[in-house]
Order: C-alpha cells, then sequence, then structure tokens
C-alpha cells in the first residue's frame, strides 16, 4: 500500500515516513506542492496526507487537483494548525476522507491511516506488535539545541539521543565538539550517520572552553531560520530529556525570553549533588544572586532554552570566563531590557531530575577560581552599564573578539559537518 505525504516542513515528513514505513507501507515524502502534484499522477498512492497551509499551492488545491483532475478516488487526510470551521468544510466538500490538527499524535495518524486503507498484507503482526508512544507528538516549533563536548568519548551516552530524536520530532541537535583530545568527534561523526536532518556536528579545532563553545554553537543553530528556540544542554544528560522538553513547553506557551532549569532540591524531585559541591553551590548562588540582584536558585544548570530572537544579543560577544557564562547572559539581559523587565522576561523552572555525573570537568580548585571570576564580572559588566540603557548587546572591551555570522564563518577554527 503507497501513501504519498506533502508537508513544507521537513520535520514533520520525516517521523511520519519513519513510522508509517516501519508498518509496512511504502511512503514518499515531498517539501514542494509542485512536486507533489506531479508525484501523485507517477506514484498513484492509496492515501495522500497533505497540509493545508503551504506556498504557491494550498493543500485544499491538491486535493481539488486529485479530485476533479485526477478525478481519482485515493483516500485524502489533511494536516492543519487551523481551526477555520469554513477551511474544513470546504474540505470535505471537495471530498477529503480524514481532517487531522497540529501538533500531531504518530500514533494517531498511523491508527486513522490503518482505519483508511488498512494494514499491508503480511504486516498485520507488525502493525500490533508496533510499540507507539503517546508521547510522540509531531510538534508545530522546532527546537535547535546545543550540546557542548570536550573528551566525551567514554561518558557520550549516543543511544539516549538518538531515542530522544526519536521520541520527540521538531529537535536538531547540535554537539559541539571543543577541540576533543581523545575520539569525541569520530564519536559524533558516527552518532550522525544517517541522520543528517537531525544531527549537526560542529568541530572546534581548538579547545577554547565551555562557554566559547556553547557561544559558537548557538550562533551557528542562530543561522537556521526555521528553527523558533535554541537551548544548550550538557553532554553528560545529568538533565533528563523530560525535563528539556518542559522547558521548551514552557517558553512555548509563555511570553518569556529564557527558560532556565533549576537544580533546586525539593519534595518529589530527584536531584542527586555531591555534598561538598553543593555546600560550595549555596556560597556562590549566594555571591551570584548580589551581583544579579534577581532572586536566582541556580544560574549555573547546564540546560537552557531562549527565544532565537535573543541569542545573537546574548551570545554576539565572547563571555569573560569559561564556567561563569551563565550569569553573563543574565548581565546581558539586563543590559538590553533593563532589571526589572529582564526579570520578568526570565523563567526559572526546576527540574524533576538531576543527576552529578563522575569525570566533570570542573574541579574544586576551579570552584574557588569562580569567587574571583565572580568580581571580574561584577566589575567589568557594571563598569560599562553605568550610563547606558538598552543598548543591542553589551559594551565589553574593544579587545573582545565578535563572532557572529560572517566573522564566524570566516574563522578557520570552525567547522560546521553538514554532509
Amino acid at each position: 500500500m503507497k501513501i504519498l505525504v506533502i508537508d513544507d516542513e521537513q520535520l514533520v515528513l520525516l517521523p511520519i515516513e519513519k513510522r508509517l514505513t516501519a508498518l509496512g507501507y511504502t511512503v514518499k515524502i515531498e517539501t514542494s506542492p509542485v512536486i507533489g502534484k506531479n508525484l501523485f499522477v507517477s506514484f498513484q498512492p492509496d492515501l495522500v496526507i497533505v497540509d493545508v497551509h503551504m506556498p504557491t499551492i494550498s493543500g485544499l488545491e491538491i486535493v481539488k487537483f486529485i479530485r476533479e483532475e485526477q478525478k481519482s478516488d485515493a483516500r485524502i487526510m489533511v494536516l492543519s494548525g487551523s481551526v477555520d470551521d469554513e477551511t474544513i468544510l470546504r474540505g470535505f466538500d471537495l471530498g477529503i476522507d480524514d481532517y487531522m490538527k497540529k501538533p500531531i499524535s504518530l500514533n494517531e495518524i498511523c491508527a486513522r491511516t490503518k482505519r483508511l486503507i488498512g494494514v499491508p498484507q503480511g504486516n498485520e503482526a507488525t502493525a500490533k506488535s508496533a510499540k507507539l508512544t503517546d508521547r510522540v507528538l509531531i510538534q508545530k516549533r522546532s527546537v535547535g539545541v546545543v550540546i557542548p563536548c570536550y573528551n566525551e568519548e567514554e561518558r557520550l551516552s549516543g543511544s539516549q539521543f538518538l531515542s530522544f530524536i526519536d521520541e520527540y520530532s521538531g529537535y536538531n541537535l547540535c554537539f559541539v565538539n571543543d577541540g576533543s583530545k581523545d575520539k569525541t568527534l569520530e564519536v559524533l561523526n558516527s552518532l550522525r550517520e544517517g541522520r543528517e536532518e537531525y544531527i549537526t556536528v560542529y568541530n572546534c579545532a581548538q579547545n577554547g572552553g565551555k562557554a566559547e563553545a556553547v557561544r559558537q554553537g548557538m550562533l551557528y543553530m542562530a543561522t537556521h531560520k526555521k528553527l523558533d528556540y535554541i537551548g544548550f544542554l550538557d553532554a553528560d544528560l545529568s538533565t533528563d530529556f523530560a525535563d528539556f522538553e518542559d522547558l521548551v513547553a514552557t517558553i512555548e506557551s509563555e511570553d518569556f525570553k529564557i527558560v532556565s532549569g533549576s537544580r533546586i532540591q525539593r519534595m518529589g524531585a530527584k536531584i542527586a549533588k555531591d555534598s561538598a559541591r553543593a555546600i560550595i553551590s549555596m556560597t556562590i548562588n549566594f555571591i551570584i544572586r548580589k551581583i544579579l540582584s534577581m532572586n536566582f536558585k541556580d544560574t549555573q544548570c547546564g540546560a537552557k532554552i531562549f527565544e532565537r530572537d535573543v541569542v545573537e544579543i546574548l551570545f554576539g560577544q565572547k563571555f569573560i570566563t569559561k564556567w561563569l557564562f551563565d550569569v553573563e547572559i543574565f548581565m546581558r539581559m539586563q543590559k538590553k531590557f533593563g532589571l526589572q523587565r529582564a526579570k520578568e522576561l526570565v523563567c526559572e523552572q526546576p527540574l524533576k531530575r538531576w543527576v552529578h555525573m563522575d569525570g566533570s570537568k570542573l574541579s574544586m580548585k576551579d570552584s574557588i577560581k569562580i569567587v574571583f571570576q565572580l568580581g571580574q564580572i561584577a566589575f567589568t559588566y557594571k563598569l560599562t552599564n553605568k550610563g547606558t540603557k538598552n543598548a543591542d548587546v553589551v559594551d565589553l572591551p574593544e579587545n573582545v573578539e565578535l563572532a557572529v555570522n560572517d566573522g564566524m564563518r570566516k574563522s578557520k577554527r570552525y567547522t560546521a559537518i553538514n554532509s
């Protein structure tokens, strides 16, 4: 049995193709409605799944083409984020057989497909035994996630990352290799094979530290115009993927510019910290709250998501320190929006699970240095903030290098591996 899926969003097409192919259907996908019409004629599918809102030609025009010009009785399922009754009624008048509203559950689309055209002969057992997860939704939004990696050959759990992008659609992962001295780059390239639509490997030839790796990755992902939100996550997965999805759900439904995870210990949450680190963290967080004048519980959590329109504002200039760039991000928010507005645009969301992973790159000696680095941050930002309001970026010293768009592309130290 043959299925043609036409949608201008590749991130919608790929999970549908993968799931329906696994059930035994022959599936073709197309982002261009013009090519999709021609493909219908040559492919002669039993079912057409088409999005209503597409450039140049609407989904309803394709329905009209199938029914009136081709005189075909192929089953048609329409997808759309629109709840306009008139559009839906017009679709049924033209001859559609089913309608689904986005975001789409893959479970539901498979069930409706089987109802419309049945199960491919010989694949009944496969269809019944296929494990479908209720949480798998084809999301309208598209999210970029930067994962900084330095000597992660032994700790990187590739299977967990792959399971995540299989389970949650709409995600693009960008692994930044920060000049690793082990085989991290080889591991990342292997992870990317066959999943180029979802995974990018961004290679820094020299180690620049976590702050610079995250910054370069964020700026690179900001060049992808289809991404709605861009965030970062630690490679050791100390933050659970389900928690990160919750951060995305919050920024998607509210008016925040940043949603930051928080590892505060509370009833019902599985937050496991090293006791010595916990004491140092409390001291550091107290100092940070005083510097920021914001009641943050945990600025340093390695899971954050941002509206794409603030990425270049917050990451356009190099950070002063290698580890405390999170504090600098919030200082830059204050510089751009003012303290009161920044408080309204930043959300700190408690995580349900966080586990300290062995092999952390931050030593106890580094923790002591942090106190002095916080003083450096406070002095630099307070000084540059004096007498200025609502600038596009923080005015750091002149020797701080800008690395946005053209400058980043011209640098030979950084390479995005796309093929």
